[in-house]
């Protein structure tokens, strides 16, 4: 993160800003909840902007046929909607080329989150907005807290209802904001007085989604998120400024974490303020040289803090720095942030005396930002070779120091003869110099100490001994200490920010390098491959990329041959992938494991999972490597988002041929075979008086059942058009299930039939006529493709929450790991039992009828494995409590 305390503008921000030059302005109007009067509001604004001048039109606006609303449109200019065609209708879409080509000022949006038909130019609404913004078009536009993407998984939560049309939260960082609201019981009269959706419709919204709860949280997270955008938005202008201050117009945390013991407990009080002020908060690690001293605990202990903080909901940063103080002041700064969280450790006076106090330097010098101080443990000694060994120098450093001084020593001695005291003096800063370049400051303070006591004794007189005469040559010596002293320091210093700045030279460096490889591949395997040689590369690790394969993980590519996951390593990669947060060695969750895992995650899409280990079983990483593979992963999961969504795109274009195909399918065979069933049907009526029962009986149940063909082609033509009309009543699957198996006795025919629904199921809340084909759909499936002269049972469980209506054959079965395909349309399984005749809509319709009454579909293997189960799953809102409920 660059970080600049100085006060000019930053450039990023200034780069973002002359960007938006010549674009257009957006304005949002945020809803928590259908009817608050988001359109009305856009409505009236626009209408007053038209009054003082401005050119206003109307690019689509959606009435839902509210009156007060069709009376504001009616003062504006309307720009006609497109007619698109799409599987025999006609949609209307707002026509971008016609409002670009017209040019107003200012175009009404409604309902930003909408999906545009297929075949349109963008897929969402909101691009055909950023296109007229590009083209420097001002837009009012109107969305509801339920659309923004960030949010989608926390509305779901409480309401039950995932929204499928999503904004992303960009848009909003991009626009001004008005918030419409109003108060939670005054929306359910509105819902009540039929002022947002019809009575019958009202009526369910009222039990479900528009309760005062759901809506009290909705009106929360509007509220929020628009405050959220608001700050962001002025951090953005003030940084662009390069105004100073910390502009607290709401709370912005930081806690400054280390290796020390209780850095987790800093974490967790960070967490603790932040949610009591619905703030946001950063954990920060301050990279100073000290860091370079650092063993194995040291980086273990930190990385579990960074994780714990990630795990919690926290932003990490790690910011080098010369020191401690300079790198939170700089951060604090450009985060602008108004709370500080720090620790303090027991330390002994003598230690305050020489190195000072952290916590009171903050204290003094961060105006503006109120510092939380909690106490810390005190640091354990420092202990073993290693430390000590990095804290004072290396032995050859000491050596090499002694070896310049004497040659030094040498040279002066040799130029004795020419040279004063003076210049003698001057000439023992070069190995000074050199030490604490090359060997860091106690090295360079060693050369300072050996330089004054060599001048001493060759060189002042009485000559070899340390013995000082003259009381000048005493200040001469002392003076040659300082200056060692002070270049010692000033080069140790000078030295650390150049081994900080090769560092970050060597990020930027492997980022860079590693994005233009990735970016120049064209083929998903290359691709894998490509991200695990690199990055193990970089950290010298085994590296594995697993992505999602058939409801599991598959191994993709590795680094190097024989990367085999046991059954630990594998569930701490599907723990990482389920819940987008690393797991394995190293993590707070299955820390066991050899492997640590990085889940590879693109907006709200986990593409696949990172795992990384030591050949000798170590810690993959340490806390510092954290941030370049936090960069490395990031950049891996959206260059494969990419080709995920180029493929979606190509599935989406065989997709629409394939439906052109089918409709075309549909339309012939509807017109060529129903008119002559209309005339065998009645044919067979009247032969009544000149032939056998047994002839009639032929003729009229395969007219049927041709008849039947023909009404699943319809009926999946309804379906598709979205023309399906419910009437929902209570049913008694008792009697639901005998009418089914009664009127598909000649598609069961040699299957002797069991019905294993219990009489005291309770009734549920469907429309009878879809349900009944939707069993007469799985009876004739059943009949079908069991083994002639096999039992087929019709099974009703109530279980905990659902009620679960299965037909159960005896047959082959269907292929494993495919049985969701068998309810696609037109889906046929070849070389298997699912490819006996039909259609391949039976099925497909048994599953839009019941997903249009609310009710899901269950395909599987039986247990026993002697045939298929297919179910119908009433989840607990169909179910009838008692007999009012069902009249309703």
């Amino acid at each position: 993160m660059a970080l600049s305390g100085d006060g000019r503008p930053d450039p990023d921000a200034l780069l973002r800003a002359a960007a938006q030059e010549g674009r257009g302005r957006l304005k949002i109007f945020l809803g928590a909840a259908p009817g608050v009067g988001k359109t009305y509001e856009m409505l009236s604004d626009g209408a007053a902007q038209r009054q003082e001048g401005r050119d206003v039109v109307v690019g689509v606006v959606e009435t839902h046929g509210r009156v007060e609303t069709e009376a504001l449109v009616r003062g504006h200019e309307l720009i006609p909607r497109r007619e698109v065609p799409y599987q025999g209708r006609i949609l209307h879409e707002m026509d971008l080329d016609a409002l670009l080509e017209r040019a107003p000022e200012l175009v009404l949006v409604d309902e930003l989150a909408h999906t545009n038909a297929p075949g349109s130019r963008h897929p969402k609404r909101y691009q055909d907005v950023e296109e007229l913004l590009a083209a420097g078009i001002d837009v009012y536009t109107t969305v509801n807290i339920q659309h923004i993407e960030s949010l989608n998984d926390v509305v779901a939560s409480f309401t039950r209802v995932r929204v499928r049309e999503t904004v992303p939260d960009g848009i909003l960082e991009m626009a001004d904001i008005e918030v419409v609201d109003i108060p939670p019981d005054e929306l359910i009269e509105r819902l009540k007085a039929g002022k947002v959706y019809l009575p019958r419709e009202a009526t369910r919204a009222l039990t479900h989604f528009f309760s005062k709860s759901n809506l009290s949280a909705l009106r929360e997270l509007a509220l929020r998120r628009a405050a959220q955008a608001v700050d962001a938005q002025m951090l953005e202008h003030v940084r662009a400024l390069g105004v100073g201050g910390t502009w607290a117009a709401s709370e912005r945390i930081v806690v400054a974490v280390s290796e020390l013991p209780g850095a987790d407990g800093l974490v967790r009080a960070a967490k603790r303020i932040a949610d009591a002020l619905h703030a946001p908060w950063t954990a920060v690690y301050i990279e100073t040289p000290r860091a370079q001293t650092f063993g194995a605990g040291e980086h273990r202990s930190l990385a579990a803090v960074m994780n714990l903080a990630t795990q919690l909901g926290g932003v990490v940063a790690t910011v080098p720095a010369t020191s401690i103080v300079a790198g939170l002041k700089a951060y604090l700064t450009d985060a602008r942030a108004t709370q500080l969280i720090v620790g303090k450790s027991q330390r002994s006076r003598w230690f305050e005396l020489r190195h000072g106090s952290v916590v009171d330097r903050l204290v003094r010098e961060t105006p503006g930002v109120a510092v939380h101080v909690l106490p810390l443990e005190s640091p354990p000694p420092r202990t073993g070779g290693f430390r000590i060994h990095n804290a004072w120098g290396s032995r050859s450093g000491y050596a090499w120091t002694a070896a310049m001084v004497a040659g030094v020593t040498a040279i002066a001695s040799g130029l004795f003869h020419v040279l004063d005291l003076g210049n003698v003096a001057l000439l023992y800063l070069l190995p000074v110099m050199a030490a604490a370049t090359l060997f860091g400051l106690r090295t360079g303070l060693f050369a300072g100490l050996t330089s004054s006591l060599a001048y001493n004794f060759f060189f002042l007189p009485p000559t070899g001994t340390l013995t000082v005469n003259n009381p000048e040559n005493v200040i001469s010596i002392l003076v040659l200490l300082g200056v060692a002293i002070a270049t010692s320091q000033l080069t140790a210093r000078v030295r650390a920010q150049a081994d900080m700045a090769s560092s970050s030279a060597r990020t930027n460096a492997a980022l860079a390098g590693f994005l233009r490889r990735l970016t120049g591949i064209g083929d998903p395997m290359e691709l894998a491959r490509a991200i695990c040689e690199d990055i193990a590369r970089l950290f010298d690790l085994r590296v594995v990329l697993l992505v999602p394969n058939g409801g599991g993980l598959s191994l993709q590519a590795a680094s190097h041959p024989g990367c085999d996951l046991e059954t630990m390593e594998l569930a701490a990669a599907r723990w990482a992938f389920d819940t987008s947060a690393p797991a394995g060695r190293g993590s707070g969750t299955l820390a066991s494991s050899d492997w640590y895992f990085q889940p590879l995650r693109a907006g709200d899409r986990t593409q696949g999972v990172l795992g990384l280990a030591k050949e000798d079983g170590g810690d993959p990483l340490r806390a510092d490597q954290l941030p370049l593979l936090t960069s490395l992963v990031d950049q891996a999961a959206l260059v494969m988002e990419r080709f995920r969504l180029e493929e979606e795109m190509r599935d989406v274009e065989s997709v629409r041929t394939r439906d052109r195909l089918r409709q075309a399918l549909l339309s012939s065979v509807s017109h060529d075979l129903r008119t002559p069933l209309t005339a065998v049907i009645a044919a067979a009526d009247q032969l009544d008086h000149g032939a056998t029962p047994d002839l009639i009986g032929t003729i009229k149940a395969e007219s049927a059942r041709l008849n039947r063909f023909v009404s699943n082609l319809l009926d999946m033509a309804r379906v598709e058009a979205g023309a399906l009309k419910l009437n929902i009543e209570a049913i008694d699957l008792s009697d639901a299930v005998t009418g089914a198996a009664h009127d598909a006795r000649r598609a069961l025919e040699g299957h002797p039939v069991r019905l294993d629904v219990p009489p005291d199921l309770p009734l549920v809340r469907a429309d009878p006529q879809l349900l009944h084909h939707c069993l007469l759909n799985l009876l004739d499936n059943a009949g079908r493709y069991g083994d002639p002269g096999t039992e087929i049972v019709i099974e009703g469980r109530h279980l905990f929450g659902h009620i679960r209506l299965a037909v159960l054959d005896n047959g082959p079965g269907l292929p494993p790991g495919r049985e969701a395909e068998v309810f696609e349309t037109f889906r046929r399984f070849e070389g298997s039992d699912r490819a006996i005749g039909g259609t391949g809509l039976g099925l497909a319709i048994v599953k839009a009828f019941a997903e249009a009454m609310g009710m899901s579909v269950e395909a599987s293997n039986r247990e026993d494995g002697s045939g298929a189960s297919f179910a119908l799953m009433f989840p607990s809102p169909l179910i009838v409590r008692d007999v009012a409920q069902g009249s309703v």
